[in-house]
């Protein structure tokens, strides 16, 4: 009788998600650029993750370059539904010091959504992001931030945040560009715990707009 009444809750949970949901409807001019597929909500079905370039303008005073957005899609009943979008989060096509050098990965993996990027920010400069994100409570929350700030031979900057568990790296290595160079800025490396009130909601994230204080130091980590 118990495996019975479950069976009931998922099919009407199944029937609620389909009148709910909008249908996924290719908007006109926008081009696919990535797709992934995997299971996002442990339900045993993949889900989709597409991102489009849109034809909306990513700077609207010099009309260059165009805005991308990613579609979370459900499978229900045949049709392609819309779960989550998001149209923050990806660079523009235009983003960066060299925009055809830019990358882009997508992948789902135990049942999170990662999303890998990196651009160039002038000729020696990259600044690579991964964010890792996971189905729980209703939503989609931000569970893991890794970034790195590279500089071809004077720094390598890494902060690596684990939301869940509360624990943060911070990995700093500097050297010269100059070989005659007589001061170079000491390295840094600190573990430590930070307690996060909250986890942030996927479509809530701006990068780059919230920082944490780093114990007994000056610095601050920003994500």
């Amino acid at each position: 009788m118990r495996i019975i009444l479950i069976i009931f809750l998922v099919v009407q949970l199944s029937n609620l998600q389909a009148q709910t949901l909008k249908d996924f409807v290719i908007p006109t001019g926008y081009e696919k650029i990535r797709e992934a597929k995997g299971d996002l909500d442990r339900d045993g079905n993949e889900e989709i993750v597409v991102v489009y370039q849109t034809v909306k303008s990513s700077d609207p005073s010099t009309r260059e370059g165009f805005k991308r957005k990613f579609y979370i899609l459900k499978s229900i009943k045949g049709k392609i539904k819309i779960w989550q979008e998001n149209a923050e989060i990806i660079f523009s096509s235009n983003y960066g010091f060299y925009p055809d050098d830019n990358i882009l990965d997508l992948t789902v993996k135990d049942n999170t959504l990662i999303i890998n990027q990196k651009f160039y920010s002038n000729s020696r400069h990259s600044d690579t992001s991964k964010l890792t994100f996971r189905f729980q409570n209703n939503d989609f929350y931000l569970i893991g931030s890794l970034s790195i700030l590279d500089d071809t031979c004077n720094y390598t900057l890494k902060n690596d945040l684990n939301f869940s568990t509360g624990k943060i790296i911070v990995d700093e290595e500097y050297s010269s560009c100059d070989d005659f160079a007589s001061v170079i800025q000491q390295d840094f490396y600190k573990v430590f715990t930070h307690k996060f009130k909250s986890l942030i909601k996927m479509n809530r994230f701006k990068m780059n707009e919230n920082k944490i204080k780093i114990p007994n130091s000056k610095k601050y980590i920003y994500y």
